[in-house]
């Protein structure tokens, strides 16, 4: 599989409300704004980027020329985002991620995408659990994905029961990295107090 054929997708997802509305995407780490940093090793793995959920009026220039999706099932949280991710996709796989992740890993996302082949998606399985926002998936999988929003079963963690889903795990995933950096993540000021 080369990158030409493989998608992203940057999950923007909520409101923001713990930033009072600000994007997180535009937090700086370690000296550059958390999607530009995505943006960089993304467009290596990937041919195709681009977001779901609401632009930022304040959008970096590398962002701003990225397409912007809606979500084609509102109200359905992440798991509306990776069905939007998989309906507007034109590759196939699609890398799905979260965008307060700053420390995206280029041949942690790889393997993800081979692990993808002959299943519905892959994810990372880490000691709390999986990480659908840190996956790949095939685009078949949008159809059981959006049987699961119509039924209610709205948490994306739970995909495991509908998807066949490969798995990093917890000691596959130490060989690109320490855990802890790789699936760091900025959902709360405290949380960005420790990785800035």
């Amino acid at each position: 599989m080369t990158p030409s054929t493989v998608a992203a997708a940057i999950l923007r997802g909520g409101r923001a409300r713990r930033f009072g509305g600000r994007d997180k995407g535009r937090l700086i780490v370690e000296g550059r704004s958390i999607i530009v940093r995505q943006l960089e090793v993304l467009q290596r793995v990937a041919g195709e980027v681009f977001l779901v959920g609401r632009r930022a009026d304040d959008d970096p220039a590398d962002a701003g020329a990225l397409p912007v999706f809606d979500d084609r099932i509102p109200g359905a949280g992440a798991l509306g985002g990776i069905y939007t991710a998989l309906e507007v996709a034109h590759g196939d796989p699609v890398l799905v991620v979260a965008c307060d992740l700053p420390f995206l890993d280029e041949a942690l996302l790889g393997a993800l995408v081979e692990r993808s082949a002959g299943a519905d998606a892959a994810w990372v399985r880490s000691d709390r659990g999986p990480e659908p926002l840190l996956a790949c998936y095939r685009r078949s999988a949008r159809t059981p994905v959006r049987a699961a929003i119509q039924a209610g079963r709205l948490k994306a963690g739970d995909l495991g029961a509908v998807l066949r889903i490969a798995e990093i795990d917890a000691e596959a995933l130490a060989r690109f990295g320490p855990p802890a950096r790789l699936l760091a993540n900025v959902n709360t000021p405290d949380d960005y107090a420790r990785i800035r």
